[in-house]
C-alpha cells in the first residue's frame, strides 16, 4: 500500500471509469492533499513571475535542494513525532550540538570524516533515548522534555563549539554542496546521469502506484476514480519530469544531498504506510486509550519514536555543517520550527492521528520556495518571518475548516 491509500475515497468498485460525481467525490474528500500540491505549484509560478524566470534557473533549483535539505530531513521525523500526538523542540538544538562533535571528531579527534558522521548519527540516536526515556516511561509531556532538551543542548553546543570549529575535508563538505559524478557524460547539453536517475524515478513511481491500485481491486477495497488515478500519474510523472530537466542543466547535475532526501522519503514512507510500527503511531495519535486497549505497546512506540527523531537530527547536523562548512554553536537557529510548520503545512494534524511524509515534503518545499523566492526578491527578512507565519495560519485555518467539512458530510 502506498501512501496515497491510507485516506481512501468511497469505493468506485472494480473498473470504474471514473465519471464526473465519482472524480468529485473523490477530490472532495482528498481536498487537503491535492490542495496542499496546488498551492506548491502557485507559489512556484507565482515567484517565478515576480523574479522575472530566475526562481527555476537550473542552478537555482539545485541550490533550493541544498539549502533546504535540513529541513526536508527533519520534517520527516517531526510528522511522526505530531501524527503520535506529540511535538518536539529540540531539534534545532541538537543538529548544533551533534554538528559541532561531528566537527571536532574530525578536527580534533583526528577520525575519519566517514566514521564521524556515522558516530554523529549514533549520538543523535543516543540523545533520542535520553529524550524518549523521559517521554515514554516516565510520562513527562514531550513539550516540557524538549524544551529541556533545547535549552540542554544549545548550551552544550555553546560549550563544545565556542565560536567556530572550521577546517573540515573536502569529501564531508561535498555531501551537501556537490553533485554525484558525471558518470555517464552529456546527452546535448543534459548530465546523463540525472537523467537515467530522473527515468527510474518516473517508472518506479508509475509501477509502485499501478501495483498499489491491483492490489487494492483485488482484496476489494476501496479505490480512487481510474481518471483520477491517471490524472495524478501524468501529473506526478510532469513534474519529475521537469525538475529532471532543469537538474540535468545545472552545473554539477544531481545534487548528493537529494539522493539522501530521496532514499529517506521512501523508507520512512513506506515504514509509515506498510508496517505495524506506522500503524501503531497512527493508531496511537487517533485514539490512544484505545490504541493501549487494542495491544498497542505505547511506550515502546513513543521511545522508537523520539529515537528516530534523534538520528534523523543526527543526519540533519550532518548536512548542515557540511553545507556550512564548519560547525557554529549559533546553528539549526529556529530549525524546530520550519520543521514543524512544513509538517502541519503539509496536511499533518494539529491534534495528530493524520499526517503524511509526502505531504510533508510538500509543506517543506512550499517553505523553500518562499524562503528563496523572497530571497531572490530582497525582501527584508522579518518580513519574510511574516510572510512564513502567515502561511503556517492558513495552512492551520484550512486543516480545520477541511476537518469540520469532513464531520458536516
Amino acid at each position: 500500500m502506498s501512501a496515497s491509500t491510507l485516506e481512501q475515497p468511497p469505493k468506485t468498485g472494480k473498473g470504474d471509469g471514473g465519471g464526473g460525481s465519482a472524480i468529485t467525490a473523490y477530490l472532495s474528500q482528498n481536498l487537503q492533499q491535492y490542495g496542499m500540491m496546488a498551492a506548491l505549484v502557485v507559489i512556484v509560478v507565482l515567484f517565478q513571475i515576480m523574479t522575472d524566470n530566475r526562481l527555476l534557473y537550473p542552478n537555482n533549483v539545485a541550490s533550493l535542494i541544498q539549502e533546504n535539505a535540513y529541513v526536508l530531513i527533519l520534517t520527516i521525523g517531526m510528522v511522526m513525532v505530531i501524527v503520535a500526538g506529540h511535538i518536539d523542540l529540540s531539534v534545532g538544538s541538537v543538529v548544533a550540538f551533534i554538528g559541532g562533535l561531528c566537527a571536532l571528531m574530525i578536527t580534533d579527534w583526528n577520525l575519519p570524516w566517514l566514521l564521524a558522521v556515522v558516530l554523529s548519527i549514533a549520538v543523535g540516536g543516543l540523545v533520542g533515548c535520553w529524550q524518549g526515556f523521559w517521554i515514554a516511561y516516565v510520562g513527562i509531556p514531550a513539550f516540557i522534555v524538549t524544551l529541556g532538551g533545547m535549552l540542554l543542548f544549545r548550551g552544550l553546543a555553546i560549550v563544545m563549539v565556542g565560536t567556530t570549529v572550521a577546517g573540515l575535508p573536502g569529501g564531508f563538505n561535498a555531501i551537501s554542496n556537490h553533485s554525484l559524478p558525471n558518470a555517464l557524460g552529456f546527452i546535448g547539453q543534459l548530465d546523463g546521469l540525472t537523467l537515467v536517475i530522473g527515468a527510474v524515478a518516473i517508472a518506479g513511481l508509475t509501477l509502485t502506484q499501478w501495483r498499489s491500485r491491483r492490489a487494492l481491486i483485488r482484496n476489494d477495497l476501496r479505490v480512487e476514480p481510474f481518471a483520477a488515478f491517471i490524472g495524478k500519474i501524468v501529473v506526478s510523472v510532469a513534474v519529475i519530469g521537469y525538475i529532471t530537466y532543469l537538474l540535468a542543466k545545472s552545473a554539477g547535475g544531481t545534487p548528493i544531498v537529494l539522493m539522501i532526501v530521496g532514499l529517506l522519503t521512501i523508507l520512512y514512507t513506506f515504514v509509515m504506510s506498510n508496517t505495524v510500527f506506522g500503524r501503531h503511531i497512527y493508531a496511537m495519535g487517533g485514539n490512544l486509550p484505545a490504541a493501549k486497549l487494542s495491544g498497542v505497546k505505547t511506550e515502546r512506540v513513543n521511545f522508537l519514536i523520539f529515537v528516530n527523531m534523534g538520528m534523523l537530527a543526527g543526519v540533519a547536523a550532518v548536512v548542515t555543517t557540511s553545507r556550512a562548512g564548519a560547525a557554529v554553536a549559533a546553528a539549526g537557529q529556529n530549525f524546530e520550527l520550519d520543521s514543524i510548520a512544513a509538517a502541519f503545512i503539509g496536511g499533518t494534524a494539529v491534534t495528530g492521528g493524520i499526517g503524511k511524509v509526502f505531504g510533508a515534503i510538500i509543506g517543506a518545499l512550499i517553505m523553500g520556495v518562499l524562503n528563496m523566492g523572497l530571497s531572490i526578491m530582497s525582501v527584508d527578512p522579518a518580513w519574510q518571518q511574516a510572510i512564513k507565519g502567515l502561511v503556517l495560519i492558513a495552512a492551520v485555518a484550512f486543516d480545520i475548516v477541511n476537518k469540520r467539512r469532513a464531520s458536516a458530510s
